[in-house]
């Protein structure tokens, strides 16, 4: 079993590729409910300052996902963790693993985009049953909507991709046992499955390099995330190092 390293607050699993992924078919399997998300430097910059964020966490399973989180463990740890669990390869990775048919709930995105990825999913995982429940524009009258029809079809795996922090938040505010069984917070997934946003060559991604390759492509959005979040986030762990303990900012 891996184990679980602080970063700016939260618990992070550190788990080999494999053993994620045999974790998480497990939790499946066993029918046991376990909320699931990935931590970048992105997220943990809002966990940071936002407590709500924060508190949610304490109750999920956390995956490292991402360069900058490596960069923390090795400063606050010697060492990075035992693999980099990025969602947008392992979440597919999980589906194929499975062989057993299950049902997938797709929720979030445009609608385009939910479907494109439904489609995608359909071609690799044709084992299973693939759902678009609703896109993640939705308003508050829709929501009790949702969960019952969730409630009604209780998928094995739903994947929701709202954004940080509000997917995590939802599931946590809306989600049990009663619902599905793993809900995994994916954030762009469904743009990158759809195609309708590109994925960086494979060997920028080898190198590390995937966040220079995403603010080529949308500059616009994620100029403040990387060239301003990076540094920060980096301070941060830097201060948490030097006071020996995780610190969160309440604004």
């Amino acid at each position: 079993m891996g184990c679980t390293r602080s970063v700016l607050g939260v618990s992070v699993a550190s788990l080999g590729w494999e053993e994620a992924l045999s974790q998480l078919a497990g939790f499946v399997r066993d029918r046991r409910f376990t909320k699931v998300t990935f931590l970048n430097a992105h997220n943990a910059n809002i966990a940071s300052v936002d407590d709500s964020f924060a508190g949610a966490l304490d109750d999920f399973l956390v995956l490292p996902d991402g360069i900058g989180v490596d960069i923390a463990a090795r400063l606050l740890y010697g060492r990075k963790f035992a693999a980099n669990l990025n969602g947008t390869d392992f979440v597919p990775d999980l589906l194929m693993t499975i062989k057993e048919p299950l049902t997938v709930g797709l929720l979030g995105a445009t609608r385009a985009n939910a479907e494109g990825a439904g489609a995608r999913l359909r071609q690799l995982v044709p084992q299973h049953r693939i759902v678009v429940f609703h896109d993640g524009f939705f308003s508050s009258a829709e929501e009790r909507g949702i969960v019952q029809q969730l409630a009604e079809h209780r998928p094995d795996i739903l994947l929701v991709a709202m954004g940080v922090p509000r997917q995590e938040l939802w599931i946590a505010r809306n989600l049990d046992h009663r619902h599905c069984t793993l809900p995994l917070a994916v954030g762009a997934l469904f743009d990158f499955l759809s195609g309708a946003v590109p994925r960086a060559p494979l060997w920028l991604r080898r190198l590390r390099l995937e966040w220079a390759f995403r603010l080529i492509v949308e500059p616009g959005r994620m100029w403040r995330r990387y060239l301003i979040g990076n540094p920060l986030f980096l301070c941060r762990v830097i201060r948490q190092k030097r006071t020996a303990s995780p610190v969160r900012t309440t604004r």
